[in-house]
């Protein structure tokens, strides 16, 4: 017996969405994230809502959502387009990124299983064979950073990741090579394994600390060492 396809309320609904809004703002975030939609991109309403399958007032409240994170702006006569990324806040969006990661990469050492492991070993298998001009480094990269997320088990801090990813257009003012990916990343597997949460927090300190150049080789001023998340969450419940 053959079932109607799902409405769009009904699709959005089965994806967990609270409403059509949610489920548009979440796609288009995704795709920011991702780079299909660059910055500078033109959103135009009635494009994405037929992409979508929903009408135009959806899109037009997920917009004016996603403009107050600041991933999209608004103008008066040319509509939204992708916001470009601004050195000030993607320096202070880059040491928050740090100090959550450890803390999900923490989370994830008490959590996670054998399988959870191995598909994080066949991620990183992935990444070390490719050059580092592969399109599919940062791809490879950003999937197994949102594993980490997902065994960290804590939809805030998923979302939380989710909105800085986004806010970076996903990826670092100074990203790591693939080889210096893939070692960092074999050292928190190691950690994972040992369900280790204090050496699992340690090794996303490369995100900082392991950048192959740094800010003072190109005449700015360094930019302070992110807190551990202990000592973060100490001062926020102290």
């Amino acid at each position: 017996m053959e079932h109607a396809p799902l409405t769009p309320a009904q699709n959005a609904a089965a994806h967990g969405y609270l409403s059509k809004t949610d489920m548009v703002a979440a796609l288009i975030r995704e795709l920011i994230i991702s780079g299909d939609l660059p910055a500078g991109e033109q959103l135009r309403q009635r494009d994405l809502a037929r992409r979508f399958e929903v009408s135009q007032t959806p899109v037009r409240e997920a917009m004016r959502r996603l403009e107050s994170e600041g991933l999209v702006i608004g103008g008066a006569h040319r509509g939204f387009t992708v916001s470009q990324a601004d050195a000030g806040p993607a320096e202070a969006g880059e040491q928050i990124r740090v100090t959550l990661e450890g803390l999900a990469a923490s989370l994830a050492a008490t959590q996670i299983d054998e399988a959870g492991v191995d598909r994080l070993q066949h991620l990183n298998e992935q990444i070390q064979t490719l050059p580092d001009s592969d399109p599919q480094f940062p791809i490879l990269n950003r999937e197994f950073h949102f594993a980490i997320y997902e065994h960290a088990r804590s939809p805030l801090l998923m979302a939380v990741m989710r909105l800085l990813w986004a806010s970076q257009h996903g990826i670092l003012r100074r990203p790591p090579t693939r080889a210096q990916s893939a070692r960092q990343h074999d050292d928190l597997l190691e950690a994972l394994r040992r369900k280790d949460p204090a050496a699992a927090s340690r090794t996303y300190e490369h995100i900082v600390e392991a950048e192959p150049s740094r800010p003072e080789a190109d005449g700015a001023a360094a930019i302070p060492a992110p807190a551990r998340p202990g000592a973060v969450l100490g001062r926020l419940l102290g």
